[in-house]
């Protein structure tokens, strides 16, 4: 017992002395006296600029610790600001220093500012603070009580690459920070970037668990919530809950019961994506899981598309994975119609290389609506895939029928952002007017009505990257038919560019290029085509719905054109055309049976008559050409050029191809003998120029004969015909006069004759 009582009185003798010399350190010593120490030292092993603005604090029990004011540490080699802090305060455990041990207690920061730069070389502005004493490191050990940071900013920048990170309002609050002891962290920020754009507050409550020597990091019971925008994303919101666990040293990964739910707006579309994962096992040796189902929701203003995959369950190792049965369905609605799919096929994949694979892929569609031939059409593809997410590259082959059309497709994409496509489709045949809207093709919207100011939507041409081959064995667009047709497609920067444009059309082929600039806001379009031996009259009736011609040859195109509606297209056409036809007819009137008409009409009528068309009248040609030169929507001629054994007929005018109408003269001569079915003749006719007006819309013209300048023409080549037999009496040589004619005592002079020739012509 006494043994007893001298220890207690021994160690409280000890405290005691220990005490005072605590209470004389802190009584005597001020550690503020040492700042120019503290800032050489920096200056000297650093070469940066270390300011202590406020007050240092020691505190001794029950752990030993500094609380110091503001605190600034410059640039290396700079007086330029690198960070700074409003407030710190850390401690250290007391018992472990004894061991040369360093375990910190608490850190408490307030207004931390810094910028970490990167720069184009590859340095960055923190290599020199980078620690690389192994030993001092070894000595130090976590096991902190809690941390707080409050309102801190970290900004990132790399001038290499442009971009910029800032962290702002950080807020964090732990529990017991400690190797494999469970502690609560609290965080919350904001962060903005430029390369993605990032505007988001950042939200996390979970559990951490930790083991820096193994690298094990475990979440439990994580809440993830960040709202704001990134990407082309706004309105976003991302909800994540479950938990994790990564062992990086061995390569493990697991998650039990995990669940991202994300919704946000993409220009016009509205976004709910969400993933379940109830269980995932990653290992170096094995990889496994149950079901992980994926649903995606997009809505926009034409209608709402939903996805559903599902992955029944996932095997393999670390590195590589496989699914027995991967399926997607799609359910797409726009306005009346619906497309549903359904694609399925074995998946494998590898974590390293970034790659995907669907061996056996199988693609189901069905789409129904009331413009659809039977209101409903299906088709199936089958063929293969493959995803390399390292090189951004898809790869597909298929091959199958959709409604009438057998499809052989090779498609690739090249980048994903945007999308680069490479394509080889083959289509057996198609009608696109099967699937156009009632009342959509281009014979509708031909005229002036509504369908010519329909804007023209070209907006999707401005990110498009494509290049590739499309051949359609026989195609019907806007009631136009085709077979063998070829297109080389080649897209980027907001032009298309499709040559050649080839096919073979109404007994003849085409062949040309086109050309669509949508970089501007008003679109332009070039086009150049030339059209050899087509018959212009079924192409014409197919195409616009207008009988009009008839014939077989050339037709010529090169023109240029911009506008945002259709009307604006054909107001703004520039360039020219030309057309060299043989064997035809121009519909709607015949000179021919107006002219037979003509010769006992021409005492009663006068001025001009005008008659509408007649489908059921034409005028015969054996060869018709000439050339337009097109301004501002007007085709001007004036080089026409048609020929018959009857007729030679020239012309000059305009066509308004913006308003639909034309102004056109055409003069017709009589060059043979004209013989009607009663078996009148009217050869006295030949030789007389016919003018013929065309006025009015180019659907349906109206055309004028002039018949004052017919009976001008008429007597004029009456007297010329007097005129001619009278010269040719007083000169003599009139075929079968008597061989006497104009001798004798009466026979005028020479210098006579001469004057009544001048009398003749008034001269």
């Amino acid at each position: 017992m006494k043994i007893v009582k001298v220890l207690l009185i021994a160690c409280v003798g000890l405290l005691v002395v220990m005490g005072g010399v605590v209470a004389y350190i802190a009584a005597t010593f001020n550690p503020n006296s040492y700042k120019p120490q503290i800032i050489q030292m920096v200056k000297d092993k650093k070469q940066r600029d270390l300011k202590l603005d406020g007050d240092i604090k020691l505190k001794f029990w029950p752990s030993i610790g500094a609380d110091l004011g503001r605190i600034s540490l410059s640039e290396f080699k700079s007086d330029k600001e690198f960070a700074a802090i409003e407030g710190l305060r850390v401690s250290l455990k007391l018992m472990p220093l004894l061991s040369k041990k360093v375990v910190v207690d608490e850190v408490e920061v307030k207004g931390v500012r810094a910028t970490i730069v990167k720069y184009k070389d590859g340095r960055m502005n923190i290599d020199d603070l980078l620690s690389k004493d192994d030993k001092k490191q070894e000595q130090f050990e976590f096991d902190i009580d809690h941390v707080v940071f409050e309102n801190a900013a970290l900004t990132y920048r790399d001038e290499a690459q442009g971009t910029q990170v800032a962290l702002s309002s950080v807020n964090l609050k732990t529990g017991r920070i400690a190797p494999n002891v469970p502690g609560k962290i609290d965080l919350s920020m904001t962060i903005k970037g430029n390369k993605p754009r990032l505007d988001l507050g950042i939200a996390l409550k979970t559990k951490l668990t930790f083991d820096l020597e193994q690298q094990v990091f475990s979440f439990q019971d994580m809440g993830l919530e960040s709202k704001g925008a990134a990407a082309d994303l706004n309105n976003l919101n991302v909800k994540a809950s479950g938990s994790v666990v990564a062992k990086l040293k061995a390569g493990e990964l697991t998650t039990d019961k995990l669940t991202v739910a994300m919704t946000g707006v993409s220009g016009k579309d509205n976004l709910d994506i969400k993933l379940e994962a109830p269980r995932l096992q990653i290992t170096k040796d094995k990889a496994s899981g149950d079901k992980v189902t994926i649903a995606a929701k997009i809505t926009d203003p034409r209608g709402v598309t939903i996805a559903n995959v599902v992955l029944p369950g996932i095997e393999g190792t670390a590195v590589a994975f496989k699914s027995a049965g991967m399926t997607l369905d799609l359910d797409i609605k726009q306005g009346d119609q619906t497309i549903k799919a359904k694609v399925t096929s074995p998946l494998s994949g590898n974590f390293q290389t970034q790659q995907i694979s669907l061996p056996q892929l199988g693609i189901n569609i069905t789409a129904a609506g009331p413009n659809l031939p039977g209101k409903s059409i299906s088709g199936s593809l089958n063929g293969s895939a493959s995803i390399n997410g390292s090189k951004q590259q898809i790869q597909a082959n298929l091959a199958g029928k959709v409604a009438d059309s057998t499809i052989k497709a090779q498609v690739g994409v090249n980048g994903f952002a945007p999308p680069g496509l490479t394509f080889d489709v083959d289509i057996d045949q198609l009608d696109l007017d099967r699937y156009a809207p009632q009342g959509g093709s281009a014979q509708a919207s031909s005229g002036k009505g509504g369908g010519a100011d329909k804007p023209i939507d070209v907006s999707a041409l401005r990110s498009l990257r494509a290049n590739g081959k499309l051949h359609i064995g026989t195609l019907k667009v806007s009631n136009l038919k085709a077979s063998n047709v070829r297109l080389e497609i080649k897209a980027g920067g907001g032009r298309v560019d499709v040559s050649p444009l080839s096919a073979n059309l109404y007994q003849g082929s085409m062949n040309g290029v086109l050309s669509v600039n949508a970089v501007e806001a008003t679109p332009s379009f070039a086009i150049k085509q030339n059209l050899s031996g087509v018959a212009i009259g079924p192409l014409l009736k197919d195409l616009a719905n207008k009988d009009t011609l008839e014939g077989r040859g050339t037709v010529n195109l090169d023109v240029t054109t911009r506008g945002a509606t259709v009307g604006a297209l054909k107001r703004a056409l520039n360039g020219g055309a030309s057309v060299n036809l043989r064997d035809g007819a121009i519909k709607g009137i015949d000179v021919a049976g107006t002219i037979r008409n003509a010769k006992a009409r021409l005492g009663s009528l006068k001025g001009q008559q005008t008659q509408p068309s007649d489908k059921n009248q034409k005028t015969d040609f054996s060869e018709l050409s000439g050339t337009f030169a097109i301004r501002n929507g007007v085709a001007s001629n004036n080089d026409l050029s048609m020929k018959s054994p009857l007729l030679r007929v020239g012309g000059a005018g305009d066509i308004n191809i913006g308003e639909d109408s034309i102004n056109y003269l055409v003069k017709a001569s009589i060059v043979g003998s004209l013989k009607g079915q009663d078996g009148r003749e009217v050869s006295d006719l030949k030789g007389i120029t016919v003018p013929v007006r065309a006025t009015g819309p180019l659907a349906a013209p109206s055309f004028g004969l002039d018949y004052s300048a017919l009976l001008t023409d008429t007597v004029k080549q009456q007297a010329e015909e007097k005129l001619k037999g009278k010269l040719e009496g007083l000169l003599g040589g009139k075929k079968g006069a008597p061989a006497d004619a104009g001798k004798g005592a009466d026979a005028p002079k020479s210098g006579s004759t001469r004057d009544a020739i001048k009398g003749l012509f008034g001269r």
